[in-house]
């Protein structure tokens, strides 16, 4: 049964609050357009109001009026998200987190740490560093924690290190009826009742809203080794990666950049990089440990043609090819000035990666797309940069077809519609098709029970027929 949503006035919630939060609330344009913003290409649609909670309290106290009221609330922070998470597509409260930015407490005997959710990565890694450690889920952008624990986040040190499912042990969240929850204690392991973490982690913002979060932590490595390794062919270089991950090799890092990539980001981080496709590669352990995993990797490496391979442990030089490999992105917008970019990713499992990526860059080629291809292909996680022109609808569409055919050739293949990206409400098409009907129908019904007022940020993650044409422009 269709029905049509009906959502209360955000101005009884501000008129609540205003005795408590007094100027951290507003509605200014620009303010609220930010708001309403990520980084990816979906249509931005700003919040009614902004609010800035700096306690768990206030946030509870936020949302108990917000479902007073019936008023939609969307959690926010960084706005680094890509797939319109942070859009407010019925209107209501943007709840930014950048005042709750505390590290709460760091344990190091039992390497766990508690943070609020607006800490920034690396500012975490900052505090920590000082004392050894490290918290390791970099999935490039500086974001928030709590933005990375509802997106369920990875990046490049997934292939080692786990993403966020595997390194959340539990989170403080404010469920829809102001409720504050603690999901697990600080131990390892409990077999106690069901798993509340993982059901939070990933459900980006659309069960409760994340406030403290408790992190797996680990000892900085003794030794750290980065190299560069380039390629004949892009077959080449997938199926030592392949073959890399088959022999168990510990690899902390292995990511992929296409030709395409290769010479965007030689232009704008001014590396001199042959343009050939190549992988970046880093190694943790110790210092003979670190040399036996890069000899094999070298050895498996000639085996598929490569070209090239230059070693560096100089902090500077690592950190100098890895800024680079985040800025992937601005390198790409660089090479087509004035277009808009459309960045997506799907995760196959890694015996398929090599098939899909091959028949992915063939599509594009002949589809006359110009996309670079680059990934956390370790664990069978890779990305497309469209460029487009937003006001040319035959390339927008033409972009769209291929964007669709990525997506069903990775599902054919046994893998997922979003490896890390999220699906916010831009891939919101592809859930039935990705976990089935009935799956779904479980999504609606965690859903409903949780948040029967449908106020957590509404319209985002579970295709619900019980829902209204979201709006169609920011302000």
């Amino acid at each position: 049964m269709t029905t049509t949503l009906h959502y209360g006035d955000t101005a009884k919630v501000l008129a609540d609050l205003e005795p408590r939060l007094g100027t951290r609330m507003t509605r200014s344009e620009d303010v609220r357009r930010h708001h309403g913003t990520d980084e990816g290409w979906h249509l931005p649609v700003a919040p009614d109001a902004v609010l800035f909670p700096e306690s768990t309290a206030e946030v509870a106290a936020i949302v108990r009026s917000c479902a007073r009221h019936r008023v939609p609330v969307i959690p926010f922070g960084a706005g680094t998200s890509l797939e319109g998470g942070v859009a407010a597509l019925h209107g209501g409260i943007s709840l930014d987190m950048s005042g709750m930015n505390r590290i709460v407490e760091v344990n190091d005997d039992d390497l766990d740490c508690t943070v609020e959710a607006g800490v920034h990565r690396i500012q975490l890694n900052e505090h920590l560093g000082k004392r050894g450690l490290f918290f390791p889920i970099d999935p490039g952008a500086d974001a928030t924690i709590g933005g990375m624990a509802a997106t369920r986040a990875s990046g490049t040190n997934a292939v080692r290190y786990g993403t966020m499912r595997d390194n959340v042990l539990a989170v403080t969240a404010v469920m829809p009826n102001g409720d504050v929850v603690r999901t697990a204690r600080r131990a390892r392991k409990s077999s106690a009742g069901y798993d509340l973490t993982r059901l939070l982690v990933g459900s980006e913002g659309t069960l409760g809203i994340i406030t403290e979060v408790t992190l797996r932590l680990y000892g900085i490595p003794e030794m750290i080794g980065g190299a560069i390794c380039s390629f004949g062919s892009l077959e080449g270089a997938v199926r030592t990666v392949m073959e890399t991950i088959q022999l168990g090799i510990p690899v902390a890092r292995m990511e992929l950049l296409d030709e395409l990539q290769v010479e965007a980001s030689n232009a704008y981080s001014g590396l001199t990089l042959d343009i050939a496709p190549t992988l970046f590669l880093e190694f943790h352990g110790t210092e003979a440990g670190v040399a036996e995993q890069a000899e094999q990797v070298q050895t498996i490496s000639a085996g598929n043609g490569r070209r090239g391979w230059e070693w560096t442990t100089d902090p500077a030089d690592r950190a100098r090819l890895w800024k680079a490999r985040h800025d992937a992105y601005y390198a790409d917008l660089a090479a087509r000035p004035g277009a808009r970019g459309m960045p997506t990713d799907v995760c196959v499992p890694i015996s398929r990666l090599a098939e899909c990526i091959l028949e992915t860059r063939r599509d594009l080629d002949a589809s006359g797309v110009w996309s670079p291809i680059v990934g956390h292909v370790g664990d069978g996680n890779f990305h497309l940069i469209f460029l487009l022109d937003p006001d040319d609808p035959e390339e927008v569409a033409r972009h769209r077809e291929v964007h669709h055919r990525l997506v069903r050739r990775a599902l054919a293949m046994g893998g997922t519609c979003t490896g890390e990206h999220g699906i916010g409400y831009g891939k919101l098409d592809y859930m039935v098709e990705e976990h089935g009907e009935a799956a779904v129908a479980v999504m609606r019904a965690v859903k409903q029970a949780i948040d029967p007022g449908n106020i957590m940020n509404p319209g985002k993650v579970v295709p619900d027929a019980a829902t209204s044409p979201a709006r169609e422009a920011p302000v």
